[in-house]
């Protein structure tokens, strides 16, 4: 037995033992904790499997994915002896006939998440110290690609309305910067820039800057004024992040896409592995792309829910932040934690704002009328206790 094992069956010192054999980059790092999951809180509460519980915590579609995504997997299943496409061919078709582009304009992956690491792999140097501008609060994802590329990141609070500060933003951008990251809607706070900022925040940017705009709440938003970023991948250095995690409902399959020009897309490609997307999400991603109709009724599901929450937190006298998302982020004036463990033993999962440093606030996912209403009666106890 190597003299690391012992010291880990010894002692505790196993810890800085094995350390020594990690890039100091990882070390730094804290593993993403996702939203608890309905059955995780079931064993540790001890309630029995008939208790039931709602999950609004990962700010999944409630209404499910389409049925034809759903026959789309249970008829490929018998294939699945066989390695996927690795070039997600028809996928990438179907998606330029969705949004009118050429193939050779997309990149899939397993989630929208891998795509931002990427970004990291094709980007950023270490060696030639480059750097990462993010917005904070933001997704948590944004700094990891910067901490596992062992770059230097800046971190740059949004304004008094939990708004991205483009201005700010624009202001860190140096000889070293690379990558620029702006969530819109952002999370936690799904909250979006305007068009005449971002189309601003462009102009005069070096051409060493790519700007990713991670647009995996795009299907939600309303405002009229709200930038997206095909407008703008032809003419500039401006990555567009999807999902069909979201609004598509397919969360479980794990396929998101990158959109840009396809000078910048054939680096990504390069660092791309093989076989990343599985067949039952490839053939379940272009299922839910060609129904239209389903996408469209989670959508108004969507907005009807958001309103019921956002009028309900009104009705409560809680700060809120006016949502283009399907979440909203609520200040319930004490500790989140706390609550958020009142609302578990309701039978309610939310998320708090505690790892983006909202100690008072808790995010909740927008579900069906019924699941919003007995989220807001669960707040109104753990309030009134």
């Amino acid at each position: 037995m190597s003299s690391t094992l012992e010291k880990s069956t010894q002692n505790g010192a196993s810890c800085s033992a094995d350390a020594e054999l990690v890039r100091q980059s990882v070390l730094k790092l804290r593993p993403y904790v996702p939203g608890k999951p309905i059955e995780e809180v079931k064993r540790e509460l001890g309630l029995p499997d008939d208790f039931s519980i709602i999950k609004l915590a990962s700010n999944e579609n409630v209404l499910g994915p389409s049925p034809r995504a759903v026959e789309a997997m249970r008829a490929a299943t018998e294939n699945v002896w066989l390695y996927p496409d690795d070039t997600c061919f028809e996928l990438k078709n179907a998606l330029a006939a969705h949004w009118k582009l050429t193939p050779q304009h997309f990149i899939i992956g397993n989630g929208s998440d891998e795509i931002i690491h990427f970004l990291a792999l094709a980007f950023l140097d270490k060696e030639r110290g480059d750097e990462v501008i993010f917005g904070a609060p933001s997704f948590v994802q944004y700094k990891a690609a910067a901490m596992i590329a062992d770059c230097a990141f800046h971190a740059v609070p949004l304004d008094p309305n939990m708004v991205h500060d483009l201005a700010a933003m624009k202001s860190q951008i140096s000889d070293k910067t690379r990558l620029i990251f702006i969530a819109n809607p952002n999370n936690p706070t799904g909250t979006t820039v305007t068009r005449a900022a971002f189309e601003t925040f462009l102009e005069d940017l070096p051409p060493h800057v790519i700007v990713v705009l991670d647009e995996a709440y795009d299907e939600y938003v309303a405002a009229e004024d709200n930038p997206r970023a095909l407008d703008y991948i032809q003419n500039h250095n401006v990555v567009s992040l999807h999902t069909f995690s979201k609004a598509y409902g397919l969360a479980g399959t794990r396929v998101g896409y990158g959109i840009a020009r396809p000078e910048l897309m054939q680096f990504l490609q390069q660092v791309r592995g093989p076989f990343n997307v599985n067949t039952l999400a490839q053939v379940a991603a272009i299922a839910a792309l060609g129904d239209q109709n389903h996408l469209q009724n989670s959508v108004k599901v969507n907005a009807q829910g958001r309103a019921q929450l956002q009028q309900a937190f009104g009705e409560m006298g809680l700060e809120f932040i006016p949502s283009q998302a399907n979440f909203v982020l609520v200040n319930i004036g004490r500790d989140a934690a706390a609550s958020f463990n009142e609302l578990l033993r309701r039978g309610v999962i939310v998320r708090t704002g505690t790892p983006f440093g909202l100690d008072s606030w808790l995010r909740v996912t927008v579900g069906t009328r019924e699941m919003n209403q007995r989220f807001i009666s669960a707040l109104r106890e753990v309030l009134d206790s």
